[in-house]
């Protein structure tokens, strides 16, 4: 069973339907007691990183994703989810984070990009360049949807993929159990299905 945790941030349904495509068995979970009942957890969002923390503390989320991801058990942030895993956010200012991984959540440098060719947020098909991992079994040529104007900055030992978008950046990480993915697998038709599966056999 997997929780997908609901915070007030949106693309619920979309992970919802993604999860019932593959025949995963998956609830929109509110309540933070029943958080350790599950045997995975989704932590999706599309939002303000601090708006996103601020939910999570008021509905007493922040304590329950907490306790989850150091129960050992498989625990995924999903484009904002992923972003809220990090210690800090630079979005409108400063923001701490869940902390469960090393690293900051930055805005994209548009110094270190041609701004005639790219666009900040980066919306789109872009391509994911992976190490090898078992989030990763039976993908090739990962090409995936991104929404986003912020990015990770963390240590290489916690990367697992990298994307190119004026200049490279971490889209995909794990430490331990815990893993963020940038993109939406949601949003990215068998590429992406076959990511939600793959987290599904951890």
């Amino acid at each position: 069973m997997v929780a997908i945790v609901d915070y007030n941030m949106g693309n619920l349904a979309s992970v919802y339907n993604a999860c019932k495509l593959i025949d995963a068995k998956a609830d929109i979970v509110s309540d933070p007691n029943k958080l350790k009942n599950y045997d995975r957890v989704i932590l999706p969002g599309v939002g303000a990183f601090a708006d996103a923390m601020k939910h999570l503390n008021d509905t007493g989320m922040l304590e329950a994703v907490k306790e989850f991801a150091s129960s050992g058990k498989p625990i995924i942030g999903i484009c904002l989810g992923m972003q809220l895993l990090f210690e800090s956010s630079e979005e409108f200012g400063y923001a701490k984070g869940l902390g469960l991984i090393p690293g900051k959540v930055i805005a994209f440098d548009k110094s270190k990009m041609d701004m005639s060719e790219h666009k900040v947020p980066h919306v789109g098909w872009n391509k994911l360049f992976n190490k090898e991992n078992k989030l990763f079994k039976d993908v090739e040529n990962p090409y995936l949807y991104f929404v986003h104007s912020f990015h990770i900055v963390t240590e290489e030992k916690y990367t697992i993929g990298t994307t190119h978008y004026g200049y490279d950046f971490v889209s995909a990480v794990q430490k331990d159990n815990i893993y963020g993915f940038q993109p939406h697998p949601e949003k990215s038709h068998d590429n992406g299905i076959q990511i939600l599966k793959n987290f599904m056999e951890l």
